[in-house]
């Protein structure tokens, strides 16, 4: 790892110029960032970097999840809840089965099972991504309200679908109502855990002394524990940063400082940003 940090550093000075770049030219940065390192990838001699997935589960999602839910108005998130719900989850599963069927029909070998493994890994876009252009692009209040709300909630639906595949390719097996209460803990559990643990946050922010520092350091360390929480009663992790996040959000004038608050957007999105 040590003999790559050249390369790191280089790469961040890249990403820094793509990003200027795009700025310039109005075009939304994830987009040049995307098409850059594909290009990147095919120049011989770059190190092969490896990075394995429960690391970007641990580290990278929880905070990006939580900093996309502050942002998101609960009221608007509330008010389109049915056409959320149904973009989030019910197209999510039809996407995933409709790639199981073309990868059974089309792979040698791929049963649906495998194919529902790789609908679950390909159908939902990026939560983060789509928050990053949605600012470049002037769409009606309710159209953005609704995709920010979608991409929020799509990873926990994707992450269900891609448990459940796993555990059918391992076991040979898939049983229904075993599957339906599983489905049934990980949305109502995850949620609960999700809630609970923002509760205790907000709580222990109103009865502990603290300072804008403090607040922050405590901002950092909540998605974590929401998320660990649910994740170790086999729950969904997601949508416990995401509902507890969202708790937060609208709660945070009660709790918070002006000066907390304000430090704290600033502080979080440099943080958005090098994540």
């Amino acid at each position: 790892m040590i003999e790559h940090f050249p390369f790191f550093l280089a790469l961040i000075v890249v990403i820094l110029l793509l990003i200027m770049l795009a700025d310039k030219i109005k075009v939304a940065y994830p987009v040049l960032l995307v098409i850059t390192g594909l290009i990147i990838s095919f120049f011989p001699g770059i190190p092969k970097i490896q990075i394995k997935p429960e690391l970007i589960f641990i580290i990278f999602l929880p905070p990006l999840l939580y900093d996309a839910a502050f942002a998101m108005s609960w009221k608007e998130l509330w008010r389109w809840r049915r056409i959320v719900g149904s973009f989030a989850f019910v197209v999510v599963f039809l996407t995933a089965f409709s790639v199981a069927l073309v990868a059974n029909w089309c792979i040698p070998g791929i049963s649906l099972a495998l194919g529902f493994l790789l609908g679950g890994i390909v159908s939902p876009p990026d939560a983060v991504s789509a928050s990053a252009i949605l600012k470049f692009v002037k769409l009606p209040r309710r159209m953005s309200s609704i995709m920010e709300g979608e991409s929020l909630l799509n990873d926990a639906s994707s992450l269900i679908i891609f448990r459940f595949a796993m555990l059918t390719v391992a076991t040979g097996q898939f049983v229904w109502h075993e599957a339906a209460l599983s489905f049934g803990w990980m949305v109502i559990g995850g949620s609960l855990i999700g809630l609970a643990v923002g509760w205790l946050f907000m709580k222990a922010h109103q009865l502990l002394p603290t300072d804008a520092n403090i607040d922050i350091v405590l901002s950092f360390v909540t998605p974590y524990v929401m998320y660990i929480a649910a994740e170790e009663v086999h729950s969904s992790g997601v949508l416990a940063v995401v509902s507890g996040g969202l708790l937060l959000a609208n709660r945070r004038h009660i709790f918070l400082s002006s000066s907390s608050r304000l430090r704290g957007v600033n502080v979080w999105q440099s943080f958005v940003f090098v994540l």
